[in-house]
Formats: structure tokens, C-alpha cells, sequence
């Protein structure tokens, strides 16, 4: 019996060795030319044009500095994922054909982990979102997402085939935190879960855009990485707002400050030591019977919105502050595991 178990365990290994040898082998095809592959090259050939590669600021302990993108108008609106790599000040957007221009951020939704930026770019395919379709359980995708940044310059973003394997809500995390998007989303059977998927899409076999790919998350229940995306639909509305500058203001166009400014400390919180040019503005400690306290505020809240105005830094924190003044109020909005709680904080009791 324990030499059956000790074979069978042997065959299995050798199965799944045997399996990532080949998607490996099928994935390098895909990328040195997507026709050898796909029967319908060009589908392929009119998909990629509409794909950008994104390289920005990498994240702690070595986490990868590049994602996906797709171009969403013709004046240069890139879709992407709401993450670490566009940190910095600027990031670098490069196009199929190996342009690259610097990627300057329009506006991002914390809730459904989307951004979209803006390149000095005219003229390029572009995904009309008004054009995008459903899929059902069984129907046949592609995926197109830069897997591990192989591409960097003119070449192409992977593709790979799959079908739609489910079509359920999404109850996932990253790390500890479960994240905030918890509606409808598409399983698929195509590896996107890999370091620079975040940000491809998901179009049908006729290459019509059907869903975005998300970041890099396990199922809750069952631990294992989730190769999902979101519907096109439940993103339009707020991918509108943002294009319409309804979401995100420039942050210099308020940048006054009050003579008697508020700031944390008054308001009875400390954010987590401001390590990085960005450092997420994490709540580290509440003061009890502090305004702060009173409110709701929570040690490991994430704040990410002041009176309307989206936060990405400590810093931002401390600006948007600065422009209330004492008897004011602040109204906040953090994030709390998947969850996202509005606060009102004011320093006058009511």
C-alpha cells in the first residue's frame, strides 16, 4: 500500500511538472507570435495595439514596479489597476508599437482597485467601452496582460485562451485584507494571477472587451490564486465619472491653507510612520475620547478620501487637513478590511 501511495504521489508530481512545462512552452509561443497559436491571428493583431505596458514605483520587499493597460479613448486614456506601481509621480506608459510617453494619473475608484491615466497620445486603437459584451459560463476568451513584464518595448503582451469557468461574486483577499471589490466577476480558465496581469482585459473570441483583470488575490474560503476579472459593466459607470472629472480633482488647484489649520494630532489619530515618497496613510493609534475616537476611527483604518478629495499619502493627509479649518468639519472615508465607512469628525460638539 505504501509503495502505491509513494507511486502515486510520484505520478501526480510528474502530471503537474509535466503541465507547466507545457503552459510554459504554449505561453513563449504566444509571445514570440500570437498567429502560430491562435487561428484567428487577427483578432490577436487588432487586440494588441489597443494594450499598453506600465513600469512606475515597485513596492516593498521587491514586489514588482510594472502592470497592464488599455487604451479606453482616443486621446490617450489609459485603464489600469489602482496599485503601489503608480506611486510615484509620473509612470512610464509604453504602447504596442514601442512608443513611450509619461503616464499622468486622471483619477482611480479605491473601491474597485481601477485607475486611469493620461498619455500625450492621439490616434492610437482604442476600446470603446459602450461596445463591450457579456459573457456566459462556457463561452471562449482571450486574455491579454504583460505576464511578468516580459514586455518591454515593441513586444507583445501575452496572450493566452480560456473559457468564462464562472460567473459569481467575488469573495477574495490579498495578504491578511480581504479586498473591496466583492460583486460579480468572471473565473476564467487562463492564468492571469501572475505579477503584471493586473490591468489586461478580457475580450471573446471576436475581440470584443468583456472584463478587466484584476490584481493578484486568493479565495477567501479556499486559499488558492484566483484567476478572475471584472464584468466591463460594473466599472463604466465610475471609468465616466473619472473622464468627466467628477472623481478626482488636481490636487494643487486647492492647495491653500487655513490660518488655524486642523491636523491629526488635534483630531486625536497618528498615521503610520511616513517612510516612503507614498506611504499609504494607514491609522496607527486612536486617542481615546478624542474627537477621532468619538467618530469611529479605527487603528488600521486606511484613509481614502478628505471631504470628497481622494488620498494616496501621509502627506496628502496632513494637505487636506491643513485646508479645514478648527471648527470645521472633516469628512473621511477609510477603508476597513473590505468594507468602506464614511466619518464625520469635527472638534465643535454639537
Amino acid at each position: 500500500m505504501i509503495g502505491k501511495r509513494r507511486r502515486k504521489h510520484w505520478c501526480m508530481e510528474a502530471s503537474q511538472k509535466s503541465i507547466a512545462i507545457s503552459c510554459g512552452l504554449v505561453l513563449l509561443v504566444v509571445l514570440v507570435h500570437p498567429s502560430v497559436t491562435f487561428g484567428q491571428s487577427s483578432v490577436v493583431k487588432s487586440v494588441l495595439p489597443k494594450t499598453v505596458k506600465i513600469v512606475g514605483s515597485g513596492g516593498l520587499r521587491g514586489l514588482e514596479a510594472y502592470q497592464s493597460g488599455v487604451l479606453i479613448t482616443g486621446e490617450g486614456h489609459v485603464l489600469t489597476a489602482w496599485s503601489y506601481v503608480l506611486d510615484g509621480e509620473t509612470s512610464t506608459v509604453t504602447t504596442n508599437d514601442g512608443e513611450r510617453f509619461k503616464g499622468r494619473l486622471v483619477g482611480y475608484d479605491a473601491r474597485l482597485e481601477i485607475a486611469i491615466l493620461k498619455i500625450e497620445a492621439e490616434g492610437y486603437p482604442f476600446f470603446d467601452l459602450a461596445n463591450a459584451v457579456e459573457a456566459s459560463v462556457g463561452s471562449r476568451i482571450l486574455a491579454f496582460c504583460n505576464c511578468y513584464g516580459v514586455a518591454t518595448g515593441n513586444e507583445p503582451v501575452s496572450v493566452q485562451r480560456g473559457v468564462i469557468s464562472a460567473k459569481t461574486k467575488l469573495a477574495a483577499r490579498r495578504g491578511a485584507w480581504q479586498i473591496p471589490y466583492n460583486d460579480e466577476a468572471y473565473i476564467i480558465d487562463a492564468v492571469t494571477s501572475n505579477p503584471g496581469a493586473a490591468g489586461g482585459v478580457v475580450t471573446d473570441r471576436k475581440g470584443r472587451l468583456v472584463a478587466f483583470i484584476g490584481k493578484e488575490s486568493r479565495d477567501v474560503r479556499s486559499g488558492l490564486w484566483l484567476n478572475y476579472a471584472i464584468p466591463v459593466a460594473k466599472l463604466t459607470a465610475s471609468i465616466e465619472k473619472i473622464l468627466d472629472g467628477k472623481q478626482l480633482n488636481d490636487p494643487n488647484t486647492t492647495s491653500r491653507r487655513t490660518a488655524e489649520p486642523l491636523d491629526p494630532k488635534l483630531l486625536g489619530f497618528a498615521l503610520v510612520p511616513d517612510v516612503l515618497n507614498r506611504t499609504p496613510p494607514y491609522v496607527e493609534t486612536v486617542t481615546p475620547t478624542s474627537a477621532a475616537f468619538e467618530s469611529g476611527l479605527q487603528p488600521d483604518d486606511l484613509i481614502v478620501e478628505i471631504n470628497s478629495m481622494p488620498i494616496t499619502s501621509c502627506r496628502d493627509v496632513a494637505k487636506r487637513l491643513g485646508q479645514v479649518d478648527r471648527d470645521g468639519t472633516v469628512v473621511l472615508v477609510v477603508q476597513r478590511g473590505s468594507k468602506f465607512v464614511t466619518l464625520k469628525i469635527s472638534l465643535v460638539q454639537p
